[in-house]
Formats: structure tokens, C-alpha cells, sequence
């Protein structure tokens, strides 16, 4: 990985061809009041057999970021600019019929809500033969049987009688189960799994996501994985893409991200998230104020109003000028999107004394 050129608004070059690469990708919806700038230039890479972790609040574009890639704003108002390539294909430039083609065979999704993606008039098993039999000439016998393989395989009881049953009769532990059986019951080269652990308790969570990495060593398939979670980005991912106001703000390798982090969202990110094993009684440190509107975003750079930062700042930089996403301190794997100077130094002096005093003393 290296970053790009300064007029490039992000992130990670390879040394060989990526399965994904994303290229200045623009995503706006043109509105009565305006234009919302919900991803406004964001590009990365994902390699085969790779995880790419993407975190931000709500509203910072990452689950319409994905959908483009998955041609799910085709038909509406949005206008898409920029590069998808995947295995070589530029996805924008193909028509619907080919995107039809490649949904769910070369690239598939697991949507947030499984009760909501899944139609409640037709069984489970129905479904997910349905998502074969697009791809596949066979059967409904044969496709039957392939859902209750892959039911098998992720881990629900019982499969060729649960097949059977409805979206409704499955908890939700299981509906998330069955959506990754979907989504990979055609073999996809790349998997984007939307906040899947979002509204199941912990440990369903701990299964779901020891499943997702089973089956990806198995399958060796890319993983975007989209969350807010980052306990779940250090579980899974082996980079990390932290994304503000439909830009990408820093972009490393997950540990380096976790433990050096130079953008002061992500600090925010990470003082927002329990230690439990430190202090179960220690206050959690919440990012003040709001995210930006996308009709409006705020001038120069866009976390400037919520950072507690800004005035270690030179000049009036921060809100006049949009930071580029640059090399941090610990060089060019590692890229953040902030005119912050020292900022490593001020997370060790500052930052982390507050979040992690015990990482801290042993520094």
C-alpha cells in the first residue's frame, strides 16, 4: 500500500492488481434544498483473501459507498463519478444486465437488517435457492439442496427442516446466519458485510464474526466489512479506512491505525469505545457536537467545528483550508487527512493518558 498523488483524494496502492480497486469515487444526490455530497472522492483497494475494515458515524458514507459498488444506485437520481474496477472491470461502465450478473456471483452483500432484506412471504431456503438458480442452470431440487448445505455450513440446527421455515421464525442470530448463506452461496470473490453483528448481543456477535473469518479463509474471499464498532475492526481487519463527511481521514493497517492513530476523529472513535479491561466504572469520551451536514459541510476541513484540536493549528488552516490525505509521522502505509502537526506526539501526550492510562505509563 502507498497513497496516492496529492490531487487523489485517498488511500492504498499494491504491489500486484487488487481484486478492488475504488477509484475518486463521487456519489451525489441532487435534492430540492441542494446537492448531498454523501462520498466525495474516496478511493481504496482490497486484495484477495484481505479484510478492509470501513468505520465512521452514521452519515459518513460508508454504506452508500458500498451500495455503489453493488450497482444499487442504478434506476435512482444519484449521480456516480469515478472508477470501480473489479478483477479488472470497471463497474460503472457495464450495463445493467452485466451488473445483474455480477451481483451476487463476483460480489454480494450482507445487508444490516436481515428481516428487512429478506421477503417474509417466501421461506428462507427459497430464497436462498432463489440466489443459486440466478447464477446457476440447475434444478430446484439440486438448488434446494445447496441452500441446505450452506444453512449447514453456517451453523444453523436442523437445516433441512429449518429450510422450510420463514424469516420470522428465525431469531435474529439466525437471520444474520442466513444471510451469509446467501451471500456466499455462489462463491463470491468479494463479500461487503454492513454493520452484520448490529442489534445481536455479544456473544451471537463472537460467533457471526468467527464464522465470517471461517468462511473467508475457506472461500478466499475479500471482505469489506462496514461498522462503527471498532472492537469488531480489530477482531477482523487487517486495514482500516476511517471515514468523515463522505471522505476517507486516515487509512493504515489495522494495528498501526488502532495504536498510532493521527486524525483526531479517530481518537474520538477510540475514546468512545469501553475498556473492559481497565476501569468498568470510567466515563466514556464522547466526540462533541454532530456530524456535518452534506448540504451544507463545513468549510476547509470538515471535523474542524467538532475538534478539540484545532487551535494547535497554524493560522487559520483548519477552516479555510481542505487538508489532503497525506503520509502520517510512521510513513506512507499509513495516511490521514489532517493539518495537525506532531499529531503523534500529541495522541502519546494528551490523548492517550485519558483513553488508556495503563498504554500510556508503558510508553
Amino acid at each position: 500500500m502507498s497513497t496516492t498523488s496529492p490531487s487523489t483524494s485517498a488511500t492504498t496502492a499494491t504491489s500486484s492488481a487488487p481484486l478492488l480497486a475504488v477509484r475518486d469515487l463521487q456519489v451525489h444526490f441532487p435534492t430540492q434544498d441542494g446537492v448531498v455530497k454523501a462520498v466525495n472522492g474516496l478511493t481504496f483497494d482490497v486484495e484477495r483473501g484481505k479484510t478492509l475494515g470501513i468505520v465512521g458515524e452514521s452519515g459518513s458514507g460508508k454504506s452508500v459507498s458500498s451500495m455503489a459498488i453493488m450497482g444499487l444506485h442504478r434506476g435512482t437520481n444519484a449521480k456516480i463519478e469515478g472508477e470501480i474496477v473489479l478483477d479488472g472491470v470497471n463497474l460503472l461502465d457495464i450495463s445493467a444486465e452485466e451488473m445483474r450478473k455480477k451481483r451476487g456471483r463476483e460480489v454480494s452483500m450482507i445487508f444490516q437488517d436481515p428481516l428487512s432484506a429478506m421477503h417474509p412471504y417466501y421461506t428462507v431456503g427459497n430464497q436462498i435457492a432463489e440466489a443459486y438458480r440466478v447464477h446457476h442452470d440447475v434444478s430446484r431440487k439440486i438448488a434446494k439442496q445447496r441452500a441446505i448445505e450452506m444453512l449447514d455450513r453456517v451453523g444453523i440446527p436442523n437445516p433441512d427442516k429449518r429450510v422450510n421455515d420463514y424469516p420470522h421464525q428465525y431469531s435474529g442470530g439466525m437471520r444474520q446466519r442466513a444471510m451469509i448463506a446467501m451471500g456466499l452461496i455462489n462463491d463470491p470473490n468479494l463479500l461487503i458485510a454492513d454493520e452484520p453483528t448490529t442489534a445481536l448481543d455479544v456473544t451471537v456477535q463472537a460467533q457471526i464474526l468467527d464464522l465470517l473469518q471461517d468462511l473467508q479463509r475457506e472461500f478466499n474471499s475479500a471482505v469489506i466489512i462496514i461498522t462503527h464498532d471498532l472492537g469488531v475492526v480489530a477482531e477482523m481487519a487487517d486495514d482500516v479506512l476511517v471515514m468523515y463527511a463522505g471522505r476517507a481521514v486516515e487509512y493504515g493497517p489495522c494495528k498501526e491505525i488502532l495504536t498510532h492513530p493521527e486524525m483526531p476523529y479517530t481518537w474520538g472513535l477510540l475514546s468512545s469505545v469501553p475498556d473492559l479491561t481497565g476501569d468498568t466504572d470510567a466515563r466514556l469520551i464522547p466526540i462533541p457536537g454532530n456530524p456535518p451536514s452534506l448540504l451544507n459541510p463545513p468549510s476547509g476541513c470538515a471535523f474542524h467545528p467538532r475538534c478539540p484540536h484545532r487551535d494547535k493549528v497554524p493560522g487559520d488552516l483548519c477552516r479555510t483550508q481542505l487538508p489532503m490525505l497525506v503520509p502520517g509521522q510512521r510513513g506512507e502505509m499509513h495516511t490521514k487527512r489532517c493539518h495537525l502537526p506532531n499529531a503523534d506526539a500529541i495522541y502519546a501526550a494528551e490523548v492517550l493518558p485519558v483513553i488508556a492510562p495503563d498504554l500510556a505509563e508503558e510508553l
